[in-house]
């Protein structure tokens, strides 16, 4: 017996509640589907439609390149709707990503987005997938890629790289701060770039503000820095990717519209003066995240305490650790229970752990009770993706909805609420 063992879930995976293809435009509602299956295990829910917009949305407010992050939500069913919103280019920081987004789409563009990649990811993507953009941020990093494309194999393709330097930024005013861990400094990212330049294709600069960065004027400060740094390095860069960190709306969170960041990335970008570099911009969060949600049942009540059958190590994490606030609404059991005033929950997770706890507050009818689901909504990004098979709650359903948001994403209301629930899976 091998002493090497594939890590598995200690439960089955979820498994995903096929449609028939006549159901592809006329695809049920949340209600609807809880009404019919009355499920016991967390239910996952997909808004084809709305993903679909607010991609459709971004494409069109952003005077670049679009790659979509597939970090944040890898779902096939997410990835279809992000294609069909009109997104043909995708960030992918693993080979496995990678390898999934070459099978479903075989026409995209992929564009290995992780600064640190082990060098048979580097190899696979190469020859395998037809990746040929890599982000570093250190000389050891860049030796690495250059060794592994000069190997007789991959040499063979006579390709230059796409070489794109990760610039570190000073701390900012974002829920989650991704320059900790990755980024080069100023005088670092100037040297890089001199290195690349004789040995790329297409040379870039690349930040990331963080994560759900509420200020317009961060991309503008970055911008700036980015500027100095290309005109310091003293060397054609023929990319500006401006990254992620588009913030979307939760209950106590009510970001500024996509335009207004827009224009900050549009206003810095003609301040640069640098003619012939193109744009590219990394979202993941406004595009997935008011398309999906996560149908939990109560399992027991102690005072405003709700014991239900996801939590941190599911996919709720980002409501315990990080304490964001999410959206929720109750689905009674039997006899709809109306009038009734609302209260502020929490929620305790399925499994033994006592960290296991959201502390919310979850806005729901004061006669909430065992039996009864509750949908939490903006959970698109950073749900399901994350989670684990602790305790063994890993099993779970996934199935697409014809419904709106729970919350709108910041600007793209209107064009969400404009967009008919037909739905095209052909992709």
């Amino acid at each position: 017996m091998s002493l090497i063992q594939n890590r598995a879930a200690v439960a089955p995976v979820r498994h995903h509640i096929s449609l028939r293809a006549d159901l592809a435009v006329n695809l049920p509602d949340v209600a609807g589907m809880v009404a019919t299956l009355r499920p016991e295990e967390p239910l996952h829910c997909v808004r084809p439609a709305v993903i679909a917009a607010a991609s459709r949305a971004f494409v069109q407010a952003f005077n670049g390149d679009v790659l979509y992050a597939v970090k944040c939500n890898p779902e096939p069913a997410v990835l279809r709707a992000v294609w069909e919103g009109g997104v043909r280019h995708f960030d992918c920081a693993s080979i496995a990503e990678v390898t999934l987004v070459r099978r479903m789409f075989p026409g995209a563009a992929i564009h290995f987005m992780h600064p640190v990649k082990s060098r048979s990811a580097i190899r696979q993507a190469w020859l395998q997938h037809g990746v040929r953009d890599f982000v570093f941020d250190t000389q050891d990093e860049l030796n690495k890629i250059m060794e592994e494309l000069a190997t007789p194999e991959c040499a063979a393709l006579q390709a230059k790289p796409g070489l794109f330097v990760r610039l570190g930024l000073p701390k900012s005013s974002a829920a989650i701060d991704l320059s900790l861990k990755f980024g080069a400094d100023f005088a670092t990212a100037i040297t890089l770039l001199r290195a690349a330049r004789p040995l790329a294709g297409k040379l870039g600069v690349a930040f990331h503000v963080g994560s759900q960065c509420m200020d317009p004027l961060a991309w503008r400060e970055a911008m700036e820095l980015t500027g100095i740094v290309i005109h310091r390095a003293g060397v054609r860069v023929d990319v500006i990717d401006v990254g992620g960190g588009f913030p979307v709306a939760y209950p106590d969170l009510d970001p500024p519209p996509l335009g207004a960041f827009m224009a900050e990335i549009d206003a810095a970008f003609d301040r640069l003066d640098l003619p012939g570099i193109k744009l590219w911009a990394e979202p993941g969060r406004a595009l997935a995240a008011g398309g999906g949600s996560v149908v939990v049942q109560v399992q027991l009540r102690k005072g405003n305490m709700l014991y239900v059958n996801d939590g941190v190590y599911g996919s709720l994490s980002d409501a315990g650790a990080l304490g964001f606030r999410f959206p929720a609404r109750l689905i009674p059991a039997a006899n709809p229970r109306t009038g009734a005033p609302d209260a502020a929950f929490s929620l305790f997770g399925p499994t033994c752990d006592s960290a296991d706890v959201m502390h919310g507050p979850f806005m729901l009818p004061e006669t909430v009770r065992e039996g009864d689901w509750i949908e939490i909504g903006q959970l698109g990004a950073y749900g399901a993706c994350l989670r684990t098979a602790f305790n063994g709650f890993d099993r779970s359903a996934l199935v697409e909805v014809r419904d709106a948001a729970m919350l709108q994403t910041a600007g793209y209301q209107e064009a969400v609420m404009e967009l008919p629930f037909a739905y095209s899976r052909a992709a």
